[in-house]
């Protein structure tokens, strides 16, 4: 699988952006999605995730982006999407999309195998 994020950008704090990430491949709907963050000097940390099974998908998000992120899903597009409001300046990091073959919502990055090249967000004050 290969991955495209795309979406990153300079915003204002309290502004939005969507980040989209495209997949390679006839086997999307198999795979649980993540995207993640990175700044420098901190690990990569999990922001959102989404899976797949039996027609429906579950997500998750941190305590840090519950209710501020969406991460949903198009299947027939190949693509996962991030939608990020009323961003804070602590959101400022590289966003890289991520994919393991699985139906369950794995949680961390040792558990993705294919990840994207990352976009980096920043947040003015």
């Amino acid at each position: 699988v290969q991955l495209q994020a795309s979406g990153g950008g300079l915003v204002q704090a309290g502004g939005s952006l969507r980040l989209s990430c495209a997949a390679s491949g006839r086997t999307f709907s198999s795979y649980c999605m993540g995207w993640f963050r990175q700044v420098p000097g901190k690990e990569r940390e999990l922001v959102a995730a989404i899976n797949w099974s039996g027609g429906r998908s579950r997500t998750y998000y941190p305590d840090s982006v519950e209710g501020r992120f969406t991460i949903s899903r198009d299947n027939a597009k190949n693509t996962v999407y991030l939608q990020m409001n009323s961003l804070k300046p602590e959101d400022t990091a590289v966003y890289y999309c991520a994919a393991t073959l699985a139906t369950t919502l794995p949680l961390g990055s040792p558990e993705y195998d294919y990840w994207g090249q990352g976009t980096l967000v920043t947040v003015s004050s």
